[in-house]
């Protein structure tokens, strides 16, 4: 299950979406996330996913990799199923047993609630499979200073280290799991209270190794002269192409074109 998690790994590649300026793909997913939020029909949510089956077919990433990343999240996605089945009044009763009942709106909700919680933990996966960690960093700090963000390097460089460090984390832990069955630990048995306080030994050597790491990653920035963002110079400079463009331009006219759907089928339907 934790090797499932894809939030902070990178996935090599040369696809249209590997060669990318990462500020474009940040601001991308953000124009993104506002057209997901935005729709709200039937019809409107087939255009969105359309348009998801583009971006990744361009991102070059298998869908089996996108799928994994959504195990470790089924229990936040059948919980948000269920809270929309029962806590929603709209729409014809389906079933009902005394104080619950089922409504054809709250199944309409909950579904579209679960569809757009996966179309948005893929495309946030697309962005840190795509983009390798130094560019993540470069061009989150490029746009904090552009909205005139204090300390954008420092932000920037924390973000990104966190976002790096996940996969790491998800390794110390199987190790530690692994040594701890070694011993005769058990964490499969039991109910769902007693394997999560089964997993409770796992967090001090957890808390122990991240603190461990964490020292020796400030130890070998220091020793390589490591300042801040003030007067540091880049190997690769960040610089936008024609591509870019391109993904800018469909971005745009697909949020115009979920708003202004969403307007005509408000108004004339």
């Amino acid at each position: 299950m934790l090797r499932d998690i894809t939030i902070g790994q990178y996935y090599p590649g040369r696809s249209f979406l590997h060669r990318l300026d990462p500020r474009t793909k940040i601001i991308c997913l953000f124009l993104y996330m506002v057209a997901l939020f935005t729709v709200k029909e039937l019809q409107s949510f087939g255009y969105v996913l359309a348009f998801t089956a583009v971006i990744i077919a361009l991102s070059g990433v298998p869908l089996k990799t996108l799928a994994k990343g959504l195990k470790p999240m089924w229990l936040l996605m059948v919980l948000t199923l269920i809270l929309n089945f029962f806590m929603t009044a709209e729409g014809e009763i389906l079933w009902q047993w005394r104080f619950l009942k089922i409504t054809g709106g709250g199944v309409l909700k909950g579904v579209f609630m679960v569809v757009r919680l996966a179309l948005l933990l893929n495309v946030t996966a697309l962005l840190t499979l795509t983009t390798t960690p130094i560019l993540l960093t470069d061009g989150l700090e490029r746009i904090m200073k552009r909205c005139f963000i204090p300390m954008a390097h420092e932000l920037a460089m924390m973000m990104t280290i966190a976002l790096r460090f996940i996969p790491t984390l998800i390794e110390e832990t199987e190790r530690i799991m692994k040594a701890q069955i070694a011993r005769g630990a058990d964490f499969e048995t039991g109910g769902l209270m007693a394997k999560a306080k089964s997993l409770v030994p796992l967090l001090i050597p957890l808390f122990i190794s991240a603190f461990r790491r964490a020292d020796d990653l400030a130890m070998a920035m220091e020793a390589r002269c490591y300042r801040g963002g003030e007067g540091r110079t880049r190997m690769r400079q960040l610089r936008y192409r024609a591509g870019d463009g391109w993904a800018f331009a469909a971005v745009i006219c697909f949020l115009v074109f979920v708003i202004v759907d969403r307007l005509w089928l408000k108004l004339f339907v």
